[in-house]
C-alpha cells in the first residue's frame, strides 16, 4: 500500500473538515471531488470570477447524494477578510487554490493578480491563524524559478521572477514562511508544473496550452506555438496534484512542514513533442479529422524557456509518487473532451 492509499484509508475512518478555496476552478474541483468521495466535510469557497458553477455540478453528479451533502458552498472573495474568517471556522485543513493564474494575464492586469494572489493569501493566513486551523497547503508555481537556468529545478535554487504572476507566488512562499515562524501556523507550499486534465478551461486568452490545443485540434483549427516549439515543460496530470495535496495536509513528519515542494512528474517535453502526442491521441478519438499544421508566432514576454522538476524532495518527505505520466493523462483528458460531446 503506497502513502496515498494509506492517507485515503485514514481519512475514511477519521473524517475531517476542509476548506478548499477556488473550489469551482480546475484543480479545486478535483480536490473537492476527492475529499467528498472520501466522506470528508468540505467548505467550498469561490467568487466565480474564473471558477465555473458547472465544475461543481460535474462533481455533484459523480458522487453519492450523502457525499455531496457534506459540501457547503460559499460564494465570496478570498481577498475579503470577513469572508475568509467565516469560511475558516471549524476547519481542520485548508487547501488554498483561489488565484488569478496565467503569466500573460498578470502582465496585462498586475493589480488584479496582486489582489487575488497576495492580498487574498494574506487574508486567508490571518483567518486560518485566528480560527485555529491545523495546516494550510497552498498552490505555488514553477514560475518562481524565473530566470534560474539549472535543470532540473530544485526547491532551494530560484532566480528572479519574470512576471507579476511569478512575483505573487514567490510572495506567497515568503508570507507562509513568515507566518510559520512568527505565529506557528503550519504551512506547506506546492510548486505546480503545468497541471492539466479534465475541466481545465480551453477558452479565452489565458487558457493553458494543453486544453487550448486540444480544443483547437478537436474542432479542426490550427494550434498556435509561441517560439520555435523547442520550449519545454514538465506536464503534470491533475490527479498527481490531488495526491500531493492530501499527502501534504496530513503528513505527521515534522521535517515535512514549513516547506515548499515541486509537484510534477520529473520529465521534460517540448511543445513540438506535445503537439505530436496530441495528434496521436486525437486520431484515436477522431480518426475522421486531419489536423492542420501548427502556426508559429514570436515568443511571449515572461515565458520561461525550459522547465523540469526535481521531485526527490516530495518523494522523500511526503511520499509523493505521481501515478500518471504525460501520455496517460492526455488520454484521460481526450476522453473528457469526447464525453462532453462538443
Amino acid at each position: 500500500m503506497n502513502e496515498f492509499s494509506k492517507v485515503a484509508e485514514t481519512l475514511r475512518n477519521r473524517p475531517r473538515t476542509w476548506l478548499v478555496t477556488g473550489a469551482a476552478g480546475f484543480i479545486g474541483s478535483h480536490l473537492l471531488e476527492t475529499l467528498l468521495s472520501l466522506d470528508q466535510s468540505v467548505i467550498a469557497l469561490d467568487n466565480f470570477s474564473t471558477g465555473k458553477p458547472e465544475n461543481l455540478e460535474a462533481v455533484r453528479t459523480r458522487l453519492q447524494p450523502a457525499q455531496w451533502a457534506r459540501c457547503r458552498i460559499i460564494e465570496g472573495d478570498v481577498a475579503d477578510a470577513a469572508t475568509c474568517a467565516a469560511a475558516c471556522q471549524g476547519v481542520d485543513y485548508v487547501l488554498h487554490h483561489a488565484a488569478l493564474g496565467s503569466v500573460p494575464r498578470s502582465l496585462a492586469e498586475p493589480r488584479a493578480s496582486h489582489r487575488a494572489n497576495v492580498t487574498g493569501f494574506l487574508e486567508l493566513l490571518e483567518a486560518a491563524r485566528h480560527a485555529g486551523v491545523k495546516r494550510v497547503v497552498y498552490a505555488s508555481s514553477s514560475s518562481v524559478y524565473g530566470d534560474a537556468p539549472e535543470l532540473p529545478k530544485r526547491e532551494d535554487r530560484i532566480g528572479r521572477p519574470l512576471s507579476p504572476y511569478a512575483a505573487t507566488k514567490w510572495m506567497n512562499e515568503i508570507y507562509a514562511d513568515t507566518w510559520g515562524r512568527v505565529y506557528g501556523l503550519e504551512c506547506i507550499g506546492l510548486r505546480y508544473f503545468n497541471v492539466f486534465g479534465p475541466r481545465q478551461d480551453p477558452q479565452g486568452p489565458y487558457a493553458a496550452v494543453i486544453p487550448r490545443w486540444m480544443d483547437a485540434l478537436w474542432h479542426g483549427r490550427p494550434v498556435t506555438v509561441y517560439g520555435d516549439g523547442e520550449t519545454s515543460r514538465d506536464f503534470c496530470y491533475v490527479a498527481n496534484v490531488v495526491q500531493a495535496n492530501l499527502l501534504a495536509a496530513t503528513t505527521d513528519r515534522a521535517e515535512a512542514v514549513h516547506q515548499v515542494y515541486n509537484i510534477a512528474v520529473g520529465e521534460r517535453t517540448s511543445l513540438n513533442e506535445l503537439y505530436h502526442l496530441l495528434v496521436v491521441g486525437l486520431r484515436r478519438w477522431r480518426p475522421d479529422l486531419n489536423p492542420p499544421s501548427p502556426v508559429y508566432e514570436p515568443f511571449r514576454p515572461g515565458d520561461v524557456r525550459h522547465s523540469q522538476a526535481d521531485i526527490s524532495k516530495a518523494r522523500r518527505l511526503l511520499g509523493y509518487d505521481p501515478p500518471y505520466r504525460l501520455a496517460e493523462g492526455l488520454e484521460l483528458t481526450w476522453q473528457w473532451f469526447h464525453d462532453r460531446g462538443d
